[in-house]
């Protein structure tokens, strides 16, 4: 094995003559070894070190091999991991594959076994991190003649689907999401594979532009109609006749512009500022909004019944973080572009700074992930992008999937029951694996976990007291109102 490619192999094992042996063995092998005597050494090993296979004995003191394997899932997923057991615990061992080990061995072993088995998880290791990479390549083939629209998270392959299944109707389209969630992308995906595709695609911005402007450039004017009309000039809805007109930011329009759309939708006419006579207009309406259009209604700033004229088939885009694992695949096709804009030969991007950019949250979604690549690609003076090459508004907010953020200023009781329940969540409510994770004894998650829920029971009991006590006062006030009336 080249030892510039040294893979690493984790021991853990409460016997120190099972260590040092498996140590010796699995040097000579050409791997790079890392002892632990037990389960709590050994996450934090995976927390500090990169480590490829974890090879534990299912049967130690303080921490056994299931919890262990459970725990390290929860740190390092990507970590194959193989049992040691005995003919007794087979049973738990095959049981534990269901939870992600990658096989076990039972004793007593034979070298060759094991160090065959560590070479076919590695191999297993390698090849998905390859399927991984194919994935993204096909991902991104499928859906490169709609270079915006880039995903292969679930959630954006539903979106995707979604649109390419109501893209031969006629059906309205609302489609919902952020700023910067690629709105106008997926509008210009359902209108590029509609029965509309060889007719016009015209868009609006609604929240570009002011009242007056807005009604002249969706319906046009006659020469005169206004000062500086001085010809005359088709709308948007002349120009997208037969085709799809895009109304970008529908919720921002005015009430006395809604009365007008809502006439074109309804009836399919319109007439220009200042004209008479009467237009026709055959298109179809994809609108987009990053406004709850449902709280507007409520609020009176939105008409209910445009609203449903808009919004036959809903689209709805998630924000980038609640689709991380598209990030990497973004990331790879704008540093390709970019580097044809700007002419720059440049071999990728660090694996820290990707992690940064993987675990920042994104408020300005996909755009602003595109702008800090394009200034990267531009800034660095190095082949590769580094955290030195990121903002410091991104650099500076790092936060990863496994942290988690507390207020400043609340108090140490309700730190630590987020801290607790946070934990549970994550080890899948299991306290054995939370109480290993926060250096704490099961008997203590338990005991606090009790303590908290008498917490809230009281704080219920009270407030069903104070409940009564309020309807008790109110009943005296309209007793003693009558006995005076």
């Amino acid at each position: 094995m080249n030892n510039s490619t040294k893979q690493t192999v984790l021991i853990v094992d409460d016997q120190e003559s099972i260590r040092l042996a498996l140590s010796r063995m699995l040097s000579k092998e050409g791997y790079e070894v890392f002892l632990a005597e037990n389960g709590e050494s050994a996450l934090d090993i995976l927390r500090e070190k990169k480590i490829n296979v974890m090879l534990s004995d299912l049967k130690m003191h303080k921490m056994d091999g299931l919890r262990l394997l459970k725990a390290s899932k929860l740190i390092k997923p990507e970590v194959e991991v193989i049992l040691i057991t005995a003919h007794g615990t087979i049973e738990k061992a095959v049981g534990a594959m269901k939870d992600g080990a990658y096989d076990f061995i039972t004793k007593p072993f034979k070298k060759i076994v094991i160090a065959n088995m560590i070479r076919k998880a590695i191999e297993k290791q390698a090849l998905v991190v390859e399927n991984k990479y194919l994935h993204e390549q096909l991902a991104h083939s499928e859906h490169d003649r709609h270079a915006d629209i880039i995903g292969q998270s679930d959630a954006m392959c539903d979106v995707i689907k979604l649109a390419e299944q109501v893209a031969p109707s006629q059906a309205s389209v609302l489609i919902q999401g952020e700023s910067g969630t690629g709105k106008e992308a997926i509008a210009s995906l359902i209108h590029s594979i509609g029965a509309r595709m060889d007719k016009p695609f015209v868009k609006v911005s609604c929240a570009a532009l002011p009242d007056s402007l807005l009604e002249s450039e969706l319906f046009g004017y006659e020469k005169g109609a206004f000062t500086g009309a001085v010809n005359q000039k088709e709308g948007r809805f002349e120009l997208a006749h037969n085709g799809t007109l895009f109304l970008d930011e529908i919720g921002e329009i005015t009430p006395s512009i809604q009365v007008k759309l809502l006439r074109v939708l309804q009836e399919g006419e319109f007439e220009r500022l200042g004209g008479t006579r009467v237009m026709k207009s055959n298109v179809r309406i994809i609108s987009a909004t990053n406004v709850d259009l449902a709280s507007a209604i409520k609020q009176k700033r939105f008409r209910e019944d445009l609203y449903y004229r808009l919004n036959v088939i809903t689209i709805n885009i998630p924000p980038l973080r609640e689709r991380r694992e598209d990030i990497s695949l973004i990331i790879n096709h704008y540093l390709k572009v970019y580097q044809e804009k700007n002419d720059k030969s440049i071999g990728g991007i660090s694996e820290e700074a990707l992690n940064i950019m993987a675990g920042y949250q994104w408020p300005g979604n996909v755009r602003e992930l595109k702008n800090v690549i394009e200034r990267a690609v531009v800034l660095t003076q190095d082949r590769i992008i580094t955290q030195k090459d990121l903002p410091e508004n991104i650099t500076g907010a790092r936060i990863e999937d496994r942290k988690f953020s507390i207020p400043f200023g609340m108090p140490l009781r309700e730190i630590e029951k987020k801290i607790i329940i946070e934990t549970l969540k994550r080890s899948r409510g299991d306290k054995e694996v939370a109480a290993k994770l926060l250096g704490i004894t099961p008997r203590t998650i338990y005991r606090k976990m009790n303590s908290l829920e008498e917490e809230e029971r009281r704080e219920e009991l009270n407030k069903e007291e104070m409940r009564k006590e309020e309807m008790r006062r109110k009943e005296e006030e309209e007793a003693n109102d009558n006995i005076n009336s």
